[in-house]
């Protein structure tokens, strides 16, 4: 049977994109596997499924695949992603729309230059809802990886991540520490890491490497959590610029409590059709 589908990019985090609310799409890891595989299927970083929302409160609902076929909570790229997908396919005519999650209501906005600002909500600190095993909540927690001791900031954006203060992410030993930081055990459901260079209050550089895909190019819940990091620390101001492999993105957070405010682009690359 043969799908249509989009492929989209947001700051180079790339993602193929279908339509659930039309026709019903069901795929098992399996199939997810073989989409996602750059030399076999289309290639792609995560696979974004656009469904009707199953809650009043939401237009539609959105559920993020990782190349691997395992299912996770939010992707803030694809989010961006997920707002110009439902626009230009004539799905909504609203510049702002609620999207069901699975780690809640998210908010994404298209602005006039053409981006898009999505409300990801409050980050969460507590061990428990990260998930992190930690007797209490720190402001930074000391892992053991690979026989050194790395200090970093745990947190939650509707999924997990660790964030490194490194000097400088060119040299960052992201293939060498990322996977060793994303299946620690004391991460349960894994872990997003993210390597961070401060490069003054209102400016980072970032590469993450994310659970289940690898490193990718850009990462929009890691900028966030890196952001985040960066502000309890009292080394960042409210509104960061925070430089990818794949193109920059705008964070703004007022404080604990209140919501983070991604803003950044998402771009169709080409349509097509898989059989599946």
């Amino acid at each position: 049977m043969k799908f249509p589908f989009t492929k989209m990019q947001g700051a180079g985090n790339d993602f193929v994109v279908f339509d659930g609310v039309s026709r019903r799409v069901d795929l098992a890891p399996a199939q997810l596997r073989a989409i996602a595989d750059r030399h076999f299927g289309v290639g792609c970083d995560q696979i974004l499924l656009v469904e009707a929302a199953t809650r009043p409160d939401a237009d539609f609902r959105y559920r993020i695949f990782n190349a691997d076929g395992g299912e996770v909570q939010q992707c803030g790229n694809g989010a961006r992603c997920f707002a110009r997908f439902v626009r230009d396919q004539g799905l909504t005519s609203e510049r702002e729309i609620r999207v069901e999650t699975a780690a809640g209501i998210i908010v994404p906005k298209l602005e006039e230059d053409g981006r898009v600002t999505v409300d990801m909500g409050p980050p969460r600190f507590e061990p428990a809802d990260i998930p992190f095993e930690a007797p209490e909540r720190q402001p930074t927690y000391k892992l053991q990886v690979a026989g050194r001791e790395l200090e970093l900031s745990v947190l939650s954006m509707g999924n997990p991540h660790a964030v490194w203060i490194v000097e400088d992410v060119e040299t960052a030993p992201v293939a060498e520490i990322g996977p060793l930081i994303e299946h620690h055990p004391r991460f349960p459901e894994r872990v997003n890491a993210g390597f961070m260079q401060i490069v003054g209050r209102n400016e980072i550089r970032l590469r993450v490497f994310e659970r289940g895909s690898g490193e990718t190019l850009a990462c929009g819940t890691g900028a966030c959590a890196a952001a985040v990091a960066g502000m309890t620390r009292s080394l960042l101001d409210a509104a960061v610029t925070v430089h990818t492999r794949g193109g920059d993105l705008s964070i703004r957070w007022a404080g604990e409590g209140r919501s983070v405010f991604m803003t950044g682009p998402a771009v169709s690359v080409f349509h097509g059709e898989i059989e599946i």
